[in-house]
């Protein structure tokens, strides 16, 4: 029931071509402008700007399919009565989220093959060793899963879908400039900065990021000269528990619902 859920969603996604254009060419736009402009500067790891823009604007790219998706089209269906409709049907809620996820797995994953991919034929960045790979898996899986139930969470604050994009793009714009994905170094920022942008998980998904396509030179770059792979794994996981709690806690079936 899950996965006909998640292809009617599919099918339906791709059938809006306003949507379909503008989940994946914002991202890959920002990155080609930002790799353009700053492409021929390089780090004291002689690693070039562009290729360092790639490997953290997957996290963008990530965070902006999975939790704008997740959160607008669940505002969408909570008010053209879609979710009330399925609420009297054998359909469990747990089938619906599901099928919201799958959507967003399977446009989180065409998003970031099509980051990478301008990355490599643009800017040279070279693809990662076979080990880096299996990393990329969990921060993917993880980075997907935080940002699609965080999505779920902060849909219940939408009351009006057409709404939902100014009202989401807030927090997802404000967090890539103190996250080091528009900003790096991050030593740039203030203290305090870097202390907030640390509890969410951006910064630390893009970090992983950064382990996975840049070279082993570039981890003197990062704030604490390594590459954490240990914390990014325990902040990406304590955010997928709470944003599940906080799914639990305010799902709702309609915008009457308290």
């Amino acid at each position: 029931m899950s996965v006909s859920r998640g292809h009617v969603e599919l099918l339906q996604f791709v059938r809006d071509k306003t949507a379909l254009i503008f989940t994946f060419a914002f991202p890959a736009m920002l990155l080609l402008l930002f790799g353009t402009i700053f492409g021929d500067d390089y780090t004291d790891s002689g690693v070039s700007a562009s290729q360092i823009f790639t490997a953290s604007m997957v996290a963008y790219g990530v965070l902006n399919t999975a939790f704008v998706t997740m959160g607008s089209g669940l505002a969408l269906d909570r008010e053209d009565g879609t979710l009330k409709r399925l609420r009297g049907t054998p359909m469990p809620v747990s089938a619906y989220l599901v099928g919201k996820a799958l959507l967003v797995l399977v446009l989180s994953l065409a998003e970031a093959a099509l980051l990478i991919l301008m990355g490599v034929l643009v800017f040279d960045m070279p693809l990662p060793p076979a080990d880096h790979w299996i990393t990329f898996t969990w921060i993917f899986l993880l980075s997907v899963i935080a940002c699609s139930l965080l999505g779920v969470a902060v849909s219940a604050l939408v009351r009006n879908a057409r709404n939902a994009g100014g009202i989401l793009n807030v927090p997802v714009v404000a967090l890539q400039f103190i996250s080091g994905v528009f900003i790096q170094p991050m030593s740039q920022l203030p203290d305090w900065l870097i202390t907030v942008a640390s509890i969410f998980p951006v910064r630390w998904m893009a970090q992983g990021f950064r382990y996975v396509f840049l070279p082993a030179s570039a981890e003197s770059q990062e704030l604490n000269g390594s590459w954490e792979l240990g914390r990014v794994a325990l902040v990406l996981g304590v955010w997928c528990v709470v944003g599940l709690v906080l799914c639990l806690m305010t799902f709702r079936w309609n915008n009457n619902e308290k």
